[in-house]
């Protein structure tokens, strides 16, 4: 749930990025960390292991201006992708106020996607979430290897395997080049906030325009 402080008149939004490991979160982050001014985004922290895979999380603070009074500032988060740190994803999903669901477009990670996805949702439900109550966005990286030698699941594939009973909105992107990430990150950022205002308005008679 959103923090909001009246003393400074800020609210206070979490936005993580969830998916596959080597699937394009990170990536995102930094190209959203690139695409940014300074006046806007935060120091960009990173916990790795060795194998360049996210072993805690990617944390990117940011500034969006402001609604009425209020200031809206926004975390983005990343989970690890292994299924061994479990319980960092699940410490990482508190709180959680939106989530973009970065799918792999190889077909070799099919399998992942769907893992992964369904492991979200249980998680969720454990904090007495989910996918159906929360702002979702989908995003399908690594569509530049498509036409490639490399064997890509067509984007019809990856609609059917996670997102035909939810219709979230969904994007085809690169992450590695850039495509489709600022795409995502407004839809998430704009879904969020939306959906903020609603609950604060409705459990806290907050009304954000005023």
């Amino acid at each position: 749930m959103a923090i909001i402080s009246f003393r400074s008149d800020e609210i206070h939004c979490k936005i993580v990025y969830y998916g596959p490991g080597r699937g394009g979160k990170t990536t995102n982050l930094i190209a959203i960390h690139k695409a940014l001014g300074h006046q806007v985004r935060g120091e960009l922290l990173s916990i790795d292991t060795a194998g360049d895979r996210t072993l805690f999380f990617d944390f990117l603070p940011m500034d969006l201006g402001t609604i009425g009074k209020f200031r809206i500032k926004i975390s983005l988060y990343t989970v690890p992708g292994q299924v061994r740190y479990n319980d960092t994803r699940k410490l990482v999903l508190k709180g959680v106020d939106g989530i973009v669901f970065v799918a792999d477009s190889l077909a070799a990670r099919r399998h992942n996607n769907i893992e992964s996805f369904q492991n979200l949702k249980d998680n969720l439900a454990e904090q007495g979430k989910s996918v159906e109550t929360l702002p979702v966005v989908v995003q399908y990286n690594k569509r530049d290897l498509d036409g490639t030698k490399v064997p890509v699941m067509a984007m019809e594939e990856l609609e059917r395997d996670l997102n035909i009973d939810h219709h979230f909105p969904a994007f085809p992107a690169s992450a590695l080049r850039g495509d489709g990430v600022r795409e995502t990150f407004k839809k998430i950022c704009m879904l969020t906030v939306v959906d903020v205002s609603a609950r604060l308005l409705k459990e806290k008679g907050v009304n954000l325009s005023g």
